[in-house]
């Protein structure tokens, strides 16, 4: 695959992504649960394919975990023509990421800060590993209350109250969680 085919991909995965959110909106409120988890399953089923066509067995099962339980949920849409399955991609995503980041907070493990931040500094003494240990705790605060609030907003509030949410401000603070460690790692470190 080409570098420009590959930068491509990407930016198409970004996209469709950030997009997610309003095009279930959309898709909701002219279709219907089934109609959109369909249109997201054909959308879905050749990244997918594309994505894993050269994949090694031995890294295969934990890359494909989460497009796993993100097609489980859409055939549930497609099965129970049921709008929540289609609302909740954020918060199985927010729970992932949170177990994701959390096991990295078990003794021995290096925190999920401090492998982003070893990539700019490979060496951290310890003031910058607790810190890191302590912004990983943040995060994980962050995914919780993140996929919680998501979760609550699509079972028990209109579709368009979710979409704002999971579709501008659930970004517009995880820039902010991104801003505020860059900024207190400098202030604290220099």
């Amino acid at each position: 695959m080409t570098r420009a085919l590959r930068v491509a991909l990407v930016v198409l995965n970004a996209i469709l992504v950030i997009a997610y959110p309003l095009a279930v909106f959309y898709g909701l409120t002219h279709f219907g649960a089934r109609a959109v988890s369909i249109m997201v399953l054909g959308l879905m089923v050749p990244g997918l394919a594309w994505r894993f066509r050269k994949a090694d067995r031995a890294t295969f099962w934990s890359v494909v975990r989460v497009p796993i339980a993100m097609l489980l949920l859409i055939f549930g849409g497609i099965a129970t023509d049921d709008r929540r399955f289609l609302l909740a991609l954020p918060v199985m995503i927010n729970a992932v990421l949170l177990v994701e980041f959390g096991s990295t907070l078990r003794a021995g493990a290096t925190p999920m800060i401090e492998r982003f931040a070893r990539m700019q500094e490979p060496e951290l003494d310890e003031a910058k590993q607790r810190h890191c240990r302590q912004w990983t705790w943040a995060w994980c605060v962050f995914f919780l209350l993140n996929g919680g609030t998501a979760a609550a907003l699509a079972l028990l509030a209109p579709v368009w109250w979710w979409t704002v949410y999971t579709g501008g401000l659930a970004y517009g603070l995880m820039g902010l969680m991104f801003a505020a460690e860059y900024l207190v790692r400098r202030r604290k470190f220099g």
